[in-house]
């Protein structure tokens, strides 16, 4: 089998950057699909690009599919042929179809009965038409965010198409699509002119004619280029360049050809928090901040340019006179912001709608507040305490209405910039923390609150956001989340978790409801429905933390509400599993539960019906076990409670040697079944061990 090199480039406007990484992902997952519905070899092949190109190289194609052999079975020779032996319509109709003539049918006998067959080869297309048909098909198809259409001209992309530009083997493929120019001519650097075309006449030629013409095609080259340069700017090593992968990732694709260059910015900016110049610089402007060797923010930046190298000077300047700008807003802001204290803001928290029907961010302050004040009664946590966790949830929200956030240039720092003004305002240190930390955890795997004012804010009000949108039946679906209440609901419960606390979460929940519902009316099944989403996340954070699915199963029918208990019950039972005295315990545990499974009335159980000498040491250590139990529960210690089952196991398995539960007489069989019943009973306050799979049902 001949093969061949295939190369495609999709020449464009600029991409926006996010759009680039799903061009590519889209070209390779069509291609990708192209190869196996057509079932053709390819050795290898890359997809990658820039904001003004995409391309595919392919190496070793099939320059042609395999002839096949095709068998295609009709109808029944019953129904084929009538009673002369002549064809009948079905039959006729299959030939057609199969596009054969009568002589090459043959009868194919099958368990079913015998068929109409037919036999033929279907030749091998080239491969160069099929990519004709593929090329249109994967670009209207390519999943971006947003699209353009142009209807006359039946196109579909992020942005207009300029050019494509098709090698097959070396020569150009012409494809009418569209009336966009295809050949073998591609385009450099939007600096260098864009009437300037590059001619590729070999494959192997593509990617360094256009780095000679100040393109880096691929996404990784490009991204080891910006790395380098960033590392290596400052060689006297008097300022270092903050590290920013994101922000890298993000660069990547805004340039073809990255320059690293260096600005700055007049340095009484740099009174501002430090969080609000790195957003200016790095969020707004796509830029890299900079720190001197004591690991303090300095008045540099550095960006990527895409332009000229040798107009980096004029470039900076104009980049200077942005950032110049943007933070000469910031500190406005900032200054007009402190000129009050935290606490003049708010006043104003009654403008700012939280939900139609949940009221305003005055009205969740003060049910936060509320909710705060709860918490602090029952983790029973001095009033000095108090007073600091209540004072944190009175100014939580307070920034939102501030002008630095209220005019939208800084959002992403709300909790950030309330922090800063509490300080500036002269508030207690750790209330200024808590009021930035009680955003935490923005999302899996984020840092969780280390002060015990935004532990505590943090619960209360992401507890109440979660009461209060399921409250009003606006339960989360399988893709709608628009409150983010899994987020919300998640951090909850890690923050109970790492915090150890002996907090009952659903009374708390209860009483997150409650509030609410002094506010507006509840969905009936308000108080089920948030049981339920709170109840998935502790199942979600126990798989989390290392404990198996039937083990969380076995556990979660005991208080589900006492989530670090639950959480040390678990953890003790996870240990275990496996382990050989373990797995004898959880047989005979399974086989109590299936001999009584059945049945539906018992009997009182009476010792005195009592026979066998097994039985009556099964019934007598039962007592004694009744009252290990008691003492290990009441001091929490399970695994103690568990080693106390253990132990028990052997008894069980005595009894299941010796006794007969099931006998013909029916008073004992009953009373045994109401013996096993109250051993199955005291198991249950430690686990429900019928749950736990052992690998031989596996």
């Amino acid at each position: 089998m001949e093969r061949s090199r295939f190369l495609l480039e999709l020449g464009c406007e600029e991409l926006p950057e996010r759009q680039i990484e799903i061009a590519c992902n889209g070209v390779s997952s069509s291609f990708g699909t192209f190869l196996k519905s057509n079932k053709l070899y390819c050795g290898s092949y890359k997809v990658s690009g820039t904001p003004r190109r995409i391309y595919l190289d392919a190496l070793e194609l099939d320059t042609h599919q395999e002839d096949e052999e095709i068998l295609k079975t009709g109808p029944l020779v019953s129904v084929a042929y009538d009673e002369e032996g002549n064809l009948t319509p079905a039959g006729k109709g299959f030939l057609n179809r199969s596009q054969a003539k009568e002589a090459a049918i043959f009868i194919q006998e099958t368990e079913k009965g015998k068929f109409l067959a037919v036999k033929y080869i279907k030749k091998g297309l080239a491969t160069v038409e099929l990519l004709k048909s593929w090329i249109p098909e994967m670009i209207v198809q390519i999943p971006f965010e947003k699209k353009m259409a142009w209807s006359q001209l039946g196109l579909i992309f992020s942005r207009p198409l300029r050019w494509f530009l098709i090698l097959w083997n070396n020569r150009p493929l012409e494809l009418d699509f569209g009336g966009i120019p295809c050949g073998n001519i591609t385009y450099g650097n939007r600096f260098l002119g864009l009437e300037k075309s590059i001619t590729i006449n070999k494959a192997e030629d593509y990617l360094p004619k256009l780095l000679e013409q100040k393109v880096i095609v691929d996404i990784e080259e490009r991204r080891k280029e910006i790395i380098t340069q960033l590392a290596a700017i400052f060689p006297e090593d008097n300022f270092k360049v903050i590290e920013d992968r994101e922000l890298v990732e993000t660069v990547v694709n805004l340039v073809e050809y990255p320059t690293a260059v260096v600005g700055e910015f007049e340095e009484k900016y740099l009174s501002l928090p430090d969080k609000i110049i790195i957003s200016t610089i790095s969020q707004a402007q796509k830029y890299f901040a900079v720190q001197d060797n004591q690991g303090k923010l300095s008045n540099k930046f550095v960006f990527i340019s895409n332009g000229n190298p040798s107009a980096s000077m004029i470039i900076r300047k104009g980049n200077e006179k942005v950032v110049k700008a943007r933070l000469a807003d910031a500190l406005w802001y900032w200054n007009e912001d402190t000129k009050y204290p935290l606490e003049h803001w708010t006043r104003h928290l009654d403008k700012v709608i939280f939900q139609a029907k949940l009221g305003t961010m005055a009205d969740k302050t003060k049910r936060i507040m509320q909710l705060v004040s709860a918490l602090a009664d029952e983790l029973k946590i001095t009033e000095e305490q108090k007073k600091k966790a209540i004072r944190c949830a009175e100014l939580c929200k307070a920034d939102l209405v501030t002008n630095m956030l209220g005019e939208k240039e800084f959002t992403k720092l709300q909790g950030y910039i309330g922090k800063q003004y509490a300080i500036a305002s002269g508030e207690d240190r750790e209330i200024a923390e808590g009021i930035f930390e009680h955003y935490l955890p923005r999302g899996s795997g984020d840092e969780l609150p280390s002060t015990l004012c935004g532990a505590i804010v943090a619960i209360a009000d992401k507890m109440d956001t979660v009461a209060g949108i399921i409250g009003i039946g606006m339960m989360p679906t399988g893709s709608g989340d628009p409150f983010a209440l899994r987020r919300a609901a998640n951090g909850v419960v890690q923050i109970i978790s790492s915090r150890k606390w002996d907090l009952d979460l659903f009374s708390f929940a209860d009483r997150a409801l409650e509030l609410i519902g002094k506010q507006t009316e509840l969905d009936k099944k308000a108080k089920k429905n948030l049981h339920s989403f709170l109840e998935q996340r502790i199942t979600g954070l126990l798989k989390t933390n290392g404990i198996a699915y039937d083990v969380i199963e076995s556990v979660m029918h005991i208080d589900k509400s006492h989530l670090h208990d639950l959480e040390n019950r678990a953890q003790a039972l996870n240990a275990l599993k496996g382990k050989e005295d373990f797995i004898h315990l959880v047989i005979g545990f399974k086989r109590v539960a299936n001999i009584i499974a059945e049945t539906q009335d018992f009997v009182p159980f009476n010792k005195d019906k009592l026979v066998e000498p097994e039985e009556i040491n099964l019934y007598e250590a039962l007592q004694t076990l009744h009252q290990d139990i008691d003492s290990a529960l009441q001091n929490k210690d399970y695994p103690l409670a568990l080693q106390y089952l253990i132990k028990f196991g052997k008894v069980i398995d005595a009894f299941f040697d010796a006794v007969l539960v099931n006998c013909e007489d029916d008073e004992l069989r009953n009373n045994r079944h109401s013996l096993l019943k109250e051993v199955k009973k005291e198991f249950l306050r430690v686990a429900d061990l019928s749950l736990i799979v052992l690998e031989t049902e596996q």
